[in-house]
């Protein structure tokens, strides 16, 4: 069974990558049904659907009343490359002009599931913090906790407890069974009232993968109590992953699918490890699960956080409990929702703690990898080589980990905007701008070992330069803040303005021709040398010195700025607006920089435009793309 397990996912990839090379770009006009619930993009309203030719990322505008399920007619254009949303992987983007027609879903647990979901969220609602957290435990949905808790909940190995899975499914079928009464006395009428009400939940829990591979094995051990057979726990995760494979082979490649499989199984061997008493037990299987899902999170996130085990046997007793009395809450005693609310606020604040502590990446696990065959092979050399393999483990997690050298320069790689990090030595770091996403943000500066802020620079109103900062300024002491207040704003940068003050940050506007020293760094102000039309032109503009090398650094600066700043001139630049055509030709090359750094990621604008790297490679720079090799380092000492 393994080994056509492993054929099957490997069909299974081989066909997504087919799928992936038939969907041509170009004007479409058609049917597209939507296999997801539309969720917030960072630029509108956002679905996964489904063309007769592939799976689409689809652009919804202002198109409301349509959900998971329903058929639309439509008129738009296909275009870009495949990736991933929500979980889902999509070949394409499909942007709709207009919608002329739509057709409601009819499948009935589509209606029943969103008649789940709309209780719990009007139970729930304002949904913030523990109530926004109780809403995940309950029916997966994570979209009113701060992205910056669901970045905590990652970091400190909880996450998986607002994936919705095999725990959840129990619980349901275990409040479904006392509330049917007499309908589920005994096994096979508990069994056909679980089989019907399975495809209900998973409605409700929008059929994310983890639901499908609990309820699917919860579906086939119930038909074994129908039928009179039983299977083990093993048998039951083959055949689920099997049967979810053969209706969906698009599933071996969905993160979310393995790694629920995977910490399923880690959780089924852990149970297997000789252990006495439930304390003892119950960490063995958290173990299980972790070193189980260990690889898939380093590949997927690039580390796993070192304490999750005990973090998640503090947590799961708390979760269960806040899970179990907000479900009855929401069912009807009201009252129960406020020790599930502030339970869940426990969850959240221990999330908030342990975030901060140590994660391992891939180095850790091959050294793990190794200390195991050593132990097992060679019994001579266990203690040695046991306690040499701590050692060098603790030292990487503590000392190898990403970190500048004073003087050094992350242009990080954000994603489409800029966030650039300063080192001047001795625990000093300054930050210019934030990128789009916070909870990106703050584990970027976590990775690099910052701890507070003494500088944070914020160039110009728009939000994939603002948005990040809301991060840094929640989870990071800051010493102070410059930003250029008048004339532009935009919800992004008003909703910064508005938490700075919450936050008592000290604001002040940079006065043209001032510096300021971080260590041995000087970061001197250029612009904006006036009051421009453009936010973009209004950037903030430095230049950054070090002991022999100097970086302009230009906020997203057109034309009209970058004629009022000639004659400047810079080893390295940071290239404006990540490379667009808005730019001067003769100014970039006048700056006369040998390294052109882009903050750039995937985009539907066409950044960078390739005259912009042409002219700078004429000049004699060398250009490097965030999005090509991810944190650029600068070092101008």
């Amino acid at each position: 069974m393994v080994v056509a397990l492993v054929v099957w996912m490997g069909a299974s990839l081989w066909w997504s990558h087919q799928q992936v090379e038939s969907l041509e770009g170009g004007s479409y006009a058609g049917p597209c049904r939507l296999v997801t619930d539309v969720f917030d993009g960072r630029w509108g309203d956002w679905a996964i659907g489904e063309l007769a030719h592939g799976v689409v990322l689809v652009n919804l505008d202002d198109e409301t009343g349509v959900g998971r399920g329903d058929s639309l007619a439509v008129q738009g254009s296909v275009s870009g490359g495949p990736g991933e949303a929500a979980g889902h992987r999509y070949e394409a983007i499909l942007d709709i002009r207009s919608v002329d027609a739509v057709e409601k879903s009819g499948f009935l647990p589509h209606r029943f599931g969103q008649a789940i979901r709309d209780r719990v969220t009007s139970q729930l609602s304002p949904m913030r913090d523990g109530r926004a957290l109780l809403s995940g435990f309950l029916i997966g949905d994570t979209s009113g906790i701060d992205p910056i808790d669901v970045e905590a909940m990652r970091r400190s190995g909880l996450a998986h407890f607002v994936a919705v899975s095999g725990s959840n499914v129990a619980l349901f079928l275990a409040l479904l069974f006392v509330c049917a009464g007499p309908l589920a006395l005994g096994p096979k009428r508990r069994a056909v009232v679980g089989l019907l009400a399975l495809p209900l939940y998973a409605a409700a829990t929008r059929f994310e993968p983890s639901v499908m591979r609990a309820s699917v094995m919860a579906a086939i051990a119930l038909g074994g109590r129908l039928f009179d057979f039983v299977l083990e726990a093993w048998q039951l995760l083959s055949l689920a992953v099997v049967v979810l494979l053969l209706f969906d082979p698009g599933l071996s490649a969905n993160l979310g699918f393995q790694l629920s499989v995977a910490a399923t199984t880690g959780v089924l061997v852990g149970a297997r490890w000789p252990a006495q008493g439930l304390v003892r037990r119950a960490l063995y299987i958290t173990m299980g699960a972790q070193i189980a899902v260990a690889p898939l999170l380093v590949a997927g996130f690039g580390a796993v956080p070192l304490f999750s085990p005990v973090v998640n046997l503090v947590a799961a007793p708390i979760v269960s409990a806040a899970t179990l009395s907000g479900a009855l809450g929401v069912a009807g005693l009201d009252f129960l929702l406020i020790p599930a609310t502030w339970l869940a606020d426990v969850v959240l604040a221990l999330a908030r703690g342990a975030a901060g502590w140590p994660q391992i990446g891939m180095i850790h696990l091959v050294l793990g990898l190794a200390a195991f065959i050593i132990h097992r092979r060679w019994a001579g050399l266990r203690p040695h080589m046991v306690v040499l393999a701590a050692a060098l483990a603790l030292w990487l997690t503590v000392f190898a980990g990403a970190h500048l050298e004073p003087g050094m320069v992350a242009v990080l790689d954000v994603g489409q905007g800029d966030a650039i990090l300063l080192s001047g030595g001795d625990g000093q770091y300054a930050l210019v701008d934030g990128g789009p996403e916070p909870a990106l943000l703050v584990r970027k500066l976590r990775e690099y070992g910052v701890r507070r802020l003494d500088l944070v620079v914020f160039t110009h109103v728009h939000a994939d330069h603002a948005m990040g900062l809301i991060g840094a300024v929640s989870e990071f002491p800051i010493s102070e803040m410059w930003l250029d207040i008048e004339p532009h704003s935009t919800s992004a940068s008003s909703q910064l303005i508005a938490l700075l003050g919450t936050r008592g940050v000290p604001m002040r506007e940079p006065v043209r021709g001032e510096s300021r020293l971080l260590g041995s760094l000087r970061l001197s102000v250029l612009g904006p040398v006036r009051r421009y039309a453009s936010p973009n032109d209004q950037s903030i503009v430095l230049m950054l010195e070090g002991p022999s090398r100097r970086m302009l650094l230009s906020g997203d600066i057109e034309t009209h700025a970058q004629g009022d700043l000639r004659r400047v001139h810079a080893e390295v630049l940071k290239v404006p607006h990540q490379g667009a055509a808005t730019s001067d030709a003769d100014w970039l090359a006048s700056v006369g920089a040998d390294t052109a750094v882009i903050s750039v990621g995937p985009n539907q604008f066409g950044h960078p435009v390739d005259w912009v790297i042409e002219t700078l490679e004429t000049s004699g720079a060398s250009v490097v793309r965030t999005d090509e090799v991810g944190d650029v380092v600068i070092d101008l000492s």
